[in-house]
């Protein structure tokens, strides 16, 4: 930041102007005189309301870099909080810049104790004394602090402490995060919602609903995953293998109803709304094979992971047989996982949650690799991420060319007290608040009133007919 005033200059004006009135029009010739806006510094407005003392105290002039001293990380701390039945995990970076600190989602819902103590007890220490400005090299060298990398916990709290310092990257710019990225490739984020029910009817409402409410694109789902329902009663159970709460789904008349699924919904909802579905990995891979040329008379607008990540060299027979879009990634840890499907053009949509790969930092870079091999981005968005990670998949995809869709989420009251300033989705796209940064904020005492309970949260088992394990 330059300005041709010196300090004695700016004292000298904010003194005549504080003295003789305090209204923001006196604010906004003093910022005018200095050569700065209150969009480029949103805390000195509140600074200069309170007074001259409060207000020279962080004058702009006076803060950080200009005085030829860096901002650093004075604190990073890991917040949980459960107000939709999701443990949250938070990572609030705090500085050396009183009232300066950014916010960024870590949140891994079966394991958020685990991500909370990395956050606490192993990137505080690392990161404390650090300068805000060097994001990359504070990622690099944060990736690599423990050894060993690239599994889902320690990647969490790196994404939680990345997407903070990205937050303050904006604030101090007086920008939204996507305008360091280049800004706006779109006027909002377009978006897909959910429609799901028990029997075909069922699901034709759900599907009516959602194109009422604006939606183009909606995913389709019979039942939960793998429409568990159809499966008869299994033997695993008369048996007495396993718990009595463990779920069940056989793969054969999952794959028999999925295509009767697509063939109803598009003659009672017709050819005009996209359709998505999920088969969660829950197959053989031959059978995700037969079911995906099945579905291709439909026009899926993509199927989303037809198989676990282990079994990702299937992918090419899958390409070779069928035109159907393929959507993949959410379980994805590395780059190991997504470059080949990429670049040998074996996927059409890369759909890695942010946060599991490490945050903003090389979810960016991953879209630019996408870009250059015509795939799109199609940013895991479930309820078991927080309001500032939402904010990051939308920002990142109103800053890119390649964007694909986006999954639609609804902040119930609760969330939206814990964190002011949620995205908002009308009309079937996804805004996001215009404030700097991510522009959404969080008030932590209203997070303490829904603490994470004390049940492990683990994801349930789901097994076949005899038993046998199925993924996920």
């Amino acid at each position: 930041m330059t300005t041709s005033k010196s300090k004695h200059e700016v004292s000298e004006f904010l003194t005549q102007t504080m003295s003789h009135n305090s209204n923001n029009t006196s604010r906004r010739e003093w910022l005018k005189h200095i050569g700065l806006s209150a969009a480029t510094v949103p805390w000195l407005v509140k600074g200069a309301s309170s007074g001259l003392a409060e207000a020279q105290e962080i004058n702009p002039v006076q803060m950080g870099e200009s005085r030829g001293e860096k901002i650093t990380i004075t604190r990073v701390k890991a917040i949980l909080t459960c107000p939709q039945g999701q443990r949250l995990c938070v990572v609030k970076v705090e500085t050396s810049e009183p009232g300066l600190y950014g916010i960024g989602c870590a949140t891994f819902n079966q394991r958020a104790r685990p991500v909370a103590v990395a956050v606490d007890e192993f990137l505080d220490p690392f990161a404390r004394g650090r300068s805000v400005d060097t994001i990359e090299d504070l990622w690099q060298n944060a990736y690599t602090s423990s050894y060993w990398r690239n599994g889902p916990v320690l990647n969490n709290a790196l994404s939680g402490f990345d997407q903070a310092l990205w937050d303050i990257k904006g604030k101090r710019a007086g920008m939204p995060v996507y305008q360091l990225l280049g800004g706006k490739c779109r006027f909002a984020v377009d978006c897909y919602s959910h429609a799901s029910g028990r029997s075909l009817e069922a699901l034709e409402e759900s599907v009516l609903r959602k194109m009422e409410e604006g939606f183009r694109h909606v995913r389709i789902q019979l039942g939960g995953y793998g429409s568990p329902q159809l499966s008869r009663q299994p033997e695993f159970k008369n048996a007495g293998f396993g718990l009595e709460t463990d779920g069940h789904m056989d793969a054969r008349p999952y794959v028999q109803m999925t295509p009767k699924m697509f063939e109803h919904i598009r003659n009672k909802c017709g050819d005009e709304v996209e359709l998505l579905h999920d088969v969660h990995e829950r197959i053989p891979p031959i059978l995700a094979i037969q079911m995906l040329k099945e579905l291709e008379q439909y026009h899926p607008f993509f199927v989303e992971d037809p198989l676990s990540p282990e079994q990702n060299g299937y992918f090419k027979w899958i390409r070779q047989q069928t035109s159907v879009p393929i959507a993949m990634g959410e379980l994805f840890n590395n780059p190991h996982e997504w470059v080949d499907l990429i670049t040998n053009r074996w996927i059409d949509f890369i759909r890695v949650h942010i946060s599991q790969i490490g945050g903003l930092t090389p979810a960016r870079k991953l879209a630019a690799l996408g870009e250059w091999f015509g795939v799109r981005t199609a940013w895991h968005g479930p309820a078991d991420v927080s309001p500032v990670g939402h904010a990051a998949n939308a920002h990142l995809d109103l800053a890119i060319s390649n964007f694909g869709i986006q999954e639609a989420v609804y902040f119930r009251d609760a969330t939206q007290e814990i964190f002011p300033g949620c995205p908002s989705v009308k009309n079937g796209f996804m805004y996001v608040n215009e404030a700097p940064g991510w522009g959404v904020d969080l008030n932590e005492e209203e997070a303490k009133k829904y603490p994470r309970p004390d049940d492990s949260g683990y994801w349930r088992p789901i097994r076949r007919n005899d038993g046998t394990a199925v993924r996920p």
